[in-house]
């Protein structure tokens, strides 16, 4: 996809592409044609620049045909570079400025703990994203009003455009920075699928409080020479890396 469009941020695709086929095919409740069901989990890509791993968990997940993926980013395609509500079923907010889905996601769990309703809300972020203050604001409020029902996931690659997290503005300790804001916590292997599932399957209702996945991961995991650079934030595979890259992928 990404080089067919001739843009994209394939290290974070990567990074997040464990946590997306969890989500889709072991832990959400969602019925793809009925994206509005009112029963349905909510799932919110913040990270919306990772766009490739989510619309292709979202093609794979039967909300739309696989086919359109080849439009990814062409003119007129519904398929943004960042999400966009208003184009595709599945996608519950739009996304793309860092720091706006955790808020919308933090607000979507108190409308279901107004309505004793039964779903049940999942946010993605990435962790240079946790620099956005807005994060932390949703954070203690989602704490105060003991949110159960959500959980934060970090795509902890330790990685942001054009450095690590800890040389740019230093987050540790992640872990218990959101103990702190009234948070359960649980550090897990992102790449991990049965670590995955035990954590983000778990009911949540032997919880008090909302829960925060921190996913220790590697951008650009599975491509030799993308794996944690730092340079593959964004970026175009050539045609002998992304012949390397497919080799490696399948193998």
């Amino acid at each position: 996809m990404i080089v067919k469009a001739g843009n994209g941020h394939p290290g974070g695709d990567m990074s997040s592409a464990d946590i997306l086929a969890a989500l889709y095919f072991g832990v959400l409740r969602f019925d793809p044609k009925k994206p509005l069901d009112p029963g349905r989990d909510r799932f919110v890509m913040s990270k919306g620049h990772c766009s490739g791993a989510f619309y292709s968990a979202l093609a794979m997940a039967g909300f739309f045909p696989e086919a359109d993926l080849a439009s990814y980013m062409k003119p007129l395609s519904k398929l943004n570079a960042h999400p966009c509500s208003a184009y595709l079923p599945g996608v519950e907010t739009s996304t793309g400025p860092l720091g706006h889905g955790m808020p919308v996601a933090v607000g979507m769990a108190i409308a279901a703990q107004i309505d004793n309703a039964p779903y049940r809300v999942f946010v993605l972020t990435g962790d240079g994203e946790q620099q956005e203050g807005s994060n932390w604001e949703a954070g203690m409020t989602a704490g105060h009003r003991k949110l159960s029902n959500l959980t934060l996931i970090i795509d902890r690659n330790r990685l942001q455009q054009g450095a690590r997290t800890e040389d740019t503005v230093g987050l540790e300790p992640l872990a218990d920075k959101w103990r702190a804001f009234g948070w359960d916590v649980e550090e897990i292997d992102g790449h991990d699928h049965a670590q995955l599932l035990r954590v983000l399957a778990a009911p949540a209702t032997p919880r008090h409080k909302p829960l925060c996945v921190i996913a220790n991961t590697t951008k650009g995991r599975g491509v030799s020479f993308m794996c944690d650079q730092a340079k593959w934030h964004h970026g175009v595979p050539d045609a002998a890396q992304f012949a390397t890259a497919m080799k490696e992928l399948e193998a």
